[in-house]
């Protein structure tokens, strides 16, 4: 296996690597209890998920 002819410049080192970046967090809301909440992920709140309740959250 033969190696790069060439080094990678720093233009083309970054051009490549422009869509690697982290893309922020999209949170959703609770449909019981209207707070924030992850996709796909039960309430820490009310313990629902997708209208049926699934945890017991302790007070």
């Amino acid at each position: 296996m033969q190696a790069p002819k060439r080094r990678t410049s720093h233009r083309k080192k970054n051009m490549r690597r422009a869509h690697d970046a982290l893309t922020a967090v999209n949170p959703g809301t609770c449909s019981s209890c209207g707070e924030p909440v992850m996709p796909h992920r039960v309430c820490r709140h009310c313990g629902s998920y997708r209208g049926r309740q699934l945890a017991e959250i302790k007070e």
